[in-house]
């Protein structure tokens, strides 16, 4: 078989189970080889009670001392067990298995193994809910790391596991991209071993290396095509020359606040770039809050007054909405020479016909949308600068699509993450960057804490005393739903569809809803659109809120199982609130009790600096982390991560310089797969939205 086979190849898929692969958009042996696990369960030896770290997953091999209490609370069964060894003893608690009771024998040995709570001085350590295991089921787990993958409802782990192993067993790997002497040099695995290991490896050790050639393949293709389009695209001739700064600067001074240092820094280089002999290509890199839309108005502005068109791109429909909103409540106030036109994929088909006649016809002369901005049916008078987001930049076919509507227009990127430069001239390599490291001086600062879990109900009771105040707030999980057959890692992790029902139970009289990345795209715009119309109180999210979003009335931002997000992605979160003249809160939940990892989190405290905390994300944060911690949201690959991964970005970065230098067009015979992989539709940079 191969990657095109249909997942139904796979013995034992029928249609029932073919459906719930397809929900997780798994629907040919490939797309199952490529769905890499979200974590694994490392099974460790067994701990003595005195050496268990509270906050972490252990394996402790005990005597069941007694039953110390079992009682009943509604529905739910509690039943207290004490175990111990020579070192301590270890409370243990379950719900809802009252057959335990009869099981679980008196003066028998077990390994019991989960998450270990409490501090060990003057009261027990705890579990809840450990697994239990007899002596010779554990050591037959005992050294393994188990992969987790993402599941739904009817597709069980084990269950994924078993087809993995199926179809790698039977899956007629592609050629190598590499050859032999490219894997020696750069110390790379097979694709096959890669493949083969990062799926069920052996070893943390065996592990770090499959990881290392994904994540180096991820990097290298993407830097591989970004520094060809450099090199076929070179600097083009500026056809649409915008010299006349008057309406842009009578724009400014009947605005109510002035530009700051770096907005007014940034500002003179587009403006130089529009005037200019070549087309810009540029990079607008600024913190959340720091006033980049300003900017973009301010260029778009420029050459619609010179007779042109100008496209902003925004990441979902509800951004470009309020783009649209924001865009038209200027033209009223300040007499703008905008005549802006609206155009997203769930409008009417006659709201999209009009549209595009608006813009064929030049009447319209700034666009604002999503995608559907590039479409085929759209056709420009005059395009002469795109703006886009840092998230739609990255689009496989993005750039030939824009020259397409466009004869060679200016292109703007706006990007909120802060990247260090030192990556940033990495990733960035084929534009101009602007900074804009300073923020508005009405911006009020954030406050945050960052805090444990017994720090939840004065967290719930403070948000209630916001929304009663008329105010919003954000809850944010790491994953979309638990699911029984996670191990304890997993299971520790809070869960939108669970926690939202918890939040309900909590706030009684509080509007609660959900979102993450699984529901449908209308479903998810409803939402978004209802809690910026204030129809809903507290939305409980996965990462997905990162973009897209402007609701300047939440005031509070609250991360569960913050040790689990990177830094940079946290202050991305936190960018959410903090955008209208109320005070703005944000509270970090840890559930790990480690020093380290609270000394990394509290960082949030010491700075609203992006760029200051991205730096001290790259230097904490070595390779190797292979679970726990991700960065995802604008500028986010499957696997590799730019500030963990540093040194393969810097890696993949020299290789494909070097192999370009010796091979620019990738003509010779041993770059023949690489060239096959680049020119194939889709797979071109590795990079997808998680």
């Amino acid at each position: 078989m191969d990657r095109d086979t249909p997942i139904t190849g796979l013995k034992g898929v029928g249609e029932k189970t073919q459906k719930l692969f397809e929900k997780l958009d798994i629907r040919t042996v490939g797309d199952l080889v490529d769905t890499y696990p979200r974590d694994y369960d490392a099974f460790r030896e067994p701990e003595k009670i005195r050496q268990a770290a509270p906050g972490e997953v252990c394996a402790i091999h005990g005597v069941v001392r007694c039953i110390t209490g079992e009682k009943r609370v509604g529905n739910l069964y509690i039943l207290s067990v004490d175990a111990g060894d020579e070192t301590g003893t270890l409370r243990l608690t379950f719900y809802n298995m009252p057959f335990l009771k009869k099981t679980l024998r008196r003066g028998g040995f077990y390994i019991f193994r989960g998450r270990v709570s409490g501090s060990g001085e003057g009261c027990f350590l705890r579990m809840e809910q450990p697994k239990i295991y007899s002596m010779e089921e554990y050591s037959r787990l005992a050294g393994h790391l188990v992969p987790l993958y993402s599941l739904t409802k009817g597709l069980t782990n084990q269950a994924i596991q078993k087809c993995v192993r199926q179809a790698l067993a039977g899956y007629v790997f592609e050629e190598e991209y590499y050859s032999q002497e490219f894997l020696r040099e750069n110390q790379l695995l097979s694709r096959r071993e890669a493949l083969e290991t990062i799926h069920f490896p052996t070893t943390t050790q065996d592990l770090t290396q499959a990881r290392k050639r994904i994540v180096f393949d991820e990097f290298f293709f993407f830097l591989l095509r970004l520094r060809r389009n450099r090199e076929e695209d070179g600097q083009l001739p500026n056809r649409y020359r915008a010299a006349d700064g008057a309406p842009a600067d009578r724009f400014l001074e009947q605005l109510p606040f002035p530009l700051t240092g770096a907005q007014a820094r940034a500002w003179k280089e587009i403006r130089e770039d529009l005037a200019g002999t070549w087309c810009m290509n540029r990079l607008v890199q600024g913190d959340v809050g720091s006033g980049k839309t300003i900017l973009a108005l301010l260029a778009l502005l420029t050459v619609a007054a010179a007779g042109y068109q100008g496209a902003l791109m925004a990441p979902t429909e509800v951004l470009a909405a309020q783009h649209f909103e924001t865009v038209r409540d200027y033209v009223e106030k300040y007499g703008l020479a905008f005549r802006p036109v609206l155009l997203t994929g769930s409008m009417s088909a006659r709201e999209k016909r009009r549209a595009r006649e608006e813009i064929e016809s030049g009447e319209a002369n700034l666009v604002i949308g999503t995608h559907a901005l590039i479409q085929e049916a759209v056709c420009y008078r005059a395009l002469a600068l795109v703006v886009t987001d840092e998230q739609h930049r990255f689009g496989v076919r993005q750039r030939e699509h824009l020259a397409e509507k466009g004869d060679s227009p200016h292109v703007l990127v706006m990007s909120a993450t802060p990247i260090p430069r030192t990556l940033a001239i990495i990733l960035y390599g084929d534009l101009s960057i602007s900074v804009v490291d300073e923020l508005p001086a009405s911006r009020l600062p954030i406050k945050n804490c960052v805090v444990g879990t017994a720090y939840r109900p004065k967290a719930y009771k403070f948000i209630a005393g916001e929304v009663a105040g008329g105010r919003q707030a954000y809850v944010i999980c790491p994953q979309v739903e638990g699911d029984p057959e996670d191990g304890p890692e997993m299971a520790s992790m809070e869960n939108v569809m669970d926690y939202s029902e918890k939040l309900r139970e909590a706030l009684p009289g509080i509007r609660v809803a959900s979102l993450h990345g699984k529901m449908r795209p209308g479903d998810k715009n409803k939402i978004m659109e209802d809690f910026a119309a204030r129809s809903i109180d507290v939305l409980v999210s996965t990462t997905v809120v990162e973009v897209g979003i402007n609701v300047p009335n939440a005031t509070v931002m609250m991360v569960e199982n913050a040790e689990r997000f990177g830094l940079a992605q946290l202050h991305q979160l936190r960018g959410r609130v903090g955008r209208g003249a109320h005070q703005s809160y944000c509270i970090f939940v840890s559930t790990s009790e480690k020093t380290e990892v609270m000394e990394r989190l509290k960082i949030l405290n010491k700075s609203n600096d992006g760029f200051f905390i991205a730096s001290e994300d790259l230097r904490l944060r070595g390779p190797g982390e292979l679970t726990g911690v991700r960065q995802s949201g604008e500028l986010s690959f499957q696997v590799g991560d730019i500030y963990a991964d540093a040194a393969v970005l810097r890696q993949a970065s020299q290789a494909a310089e070097e192999l370009l230098r010796k091979d620019p067009h990738l003509e010779l015979p041993q770059n023949s797969a690489i060239r096959g992989y680049l020119e194939e539709e889709g797979r071109c940079t590795g990079i997808r939205s998680i």
